[in-house]
């Protein structure tokens, strides 16, 4: 499932020291704007304790575990939206992306040029939702001239639909909010504000990159930030990418851990932010556990189990006859198929099952 996160900001905010932590592709770092053109991609595997628990229940050939695609989007700068840098390559790159992690400035190093010379998070946030929000404006308007005649004389309910959708987005967005602020009820009117594909109302997390002082408790920077969204139905993470960047290079995991734990961390931001990455793209994970691997499938949340098998190969959502679904904590008590399956904690599910995270499941189907 090639879900992509974008990670965007203005130049010179730790962007692509974050995405070298995430991602074994070795993005350019340099001190300077637009060291990142082309956009980088990495495909990531998703931090899961629950895999290794079930190997070593099966003790498999091998563990194969979800992946999450990460991209590094060159710095954006104010008037993108008009061209400005190499600003409509960058709103493209963004718009080909499922969800946006936002990168800010939450640290102060006199060696660190900021492109406008201050350190003011609120201030970058801002920048960047401006250009977002001027594009989708466009957008809108262009879409309005299409529908507006038809929606008010043509007695179109589809133009009428269409129109009042983007209507809720014009005054939102002339309002300097981003249409992820925007709630529709019912169905219809969700179907249609999907299908405009507005670069505000994708999914969003904030990634407050901080010193290594603050990489526990945050700053002054990380509490305006929070106060700035706290309307925006966003997510917020704090993250020492030098830091982190840092304990990357450590040899093995007991060093890293013992990192760790001497600044004050459970886990790493780099896991934090993969995991929240996955959570933003709105995606699940259903296992499959045998002899030759224990695998992590990745699904929309909310699939039903035809869909879930499909994951796998089209044959088995076409020809699906029923799941044999085993909840992980049952497998993990019972230590084994067979006895989940003698404790009668198997379940038999048609194709109107919608699949739980965590799940085991094995499906059965007749082509």
């Amino acid at each position: 499932m090639s879900l992509q996160c974008g990670i965007v900001g203005l130049p010179n905010v730790g962007k692509s020291t974050l995405f070298n932590c995430l991602s074994s592709a070795k993005a350019q770092a340099a001190n300077f704007p637009f060291c990142t053109i082309e956009p980088n991609v990495g495909v990531i595997n998703v931090p899961d304790e629950r895999l290794n628990k079930l190997a070593e229940i099966v003790h498999p050939g091998r563990i194969v575990p979800a992946t999450v695609e990460i991209v590094d989007i060159a710095g954006l700068v104010k008037g993108a939206s008009k061209g400005e840098g190499l600003g409509n390559k960058f709103l493209g790159n963004i718009r080909e992306t499922d969800a946006i992690i936002h990168v800010l400035r939450c640290f102060d190093d006199d060696n660190v040029v900021h492109v406008d010379g201050k350190i003011d998070p609120v201030h970058d946030k801002e920048v960047i939702d401006t250009e977002l929000q001027l594009k989708d404006l466009e957008t809108i308007e262009s879409r309005i001239s299409k529908v507006q005649k038809q929606a008010q004389t043509g007695g179109d309910k589809e133009a009428k639909l269409t129109y009042d959708v983007l209507k809720a987005y014009k005054e939102a967005l002339d309002q300097g909010k981003s249409a992820r602020t925007v709630e529709f009820e019912s169905k219809d009117e969700q179907r249609v504000a999907h299908d405009l594909f507005l670069l505000t109302a994708k999914p969003i997390l904030y990634v407050c990159n901080v010193d290594e002082a603050s990489a526990v408790s945050g700053n002054k920077y990380v509490e305006q930030v929070r106060e700035a969204i706290k309307d925006e139905n966003a997510e917020l993470l704090v993250v020492a990418a030098k830091t982190e960047s840092d304990i990357a290079e450590l040899e093995t995991y007991e060093d890293r851990q013992m990192f760790l734990q001497e600044i004050g961390l459970e886990e790493s931001g780099v896991n934090r932010v993969i995991k929240a990455a996955f959570k933003l793209l709105d995606l699940e994970t259903y296992f499959t556990a045998g002899e030759m691997e224990v695998k992590a499938w990745t699904y929309k949340k909310g699939s039903k189990a035809p869909q879930c098998a499909g994951v796998i190969h089209s044959d088995f959502e076409k020809g699906f006859i029923r799941a044999e679904v085993i909840k992980y904590e049952d497998y993990i008590k019972y230590a084994s198929e067979a006895a989940v399956r003698e404790a009668g904690k198997m379940g038999i599910e048609g194709k109107e099952y919608v699949a739980q995270d965590g799940d085991i499941m094995h499906f059965r189907f007749n082509v």
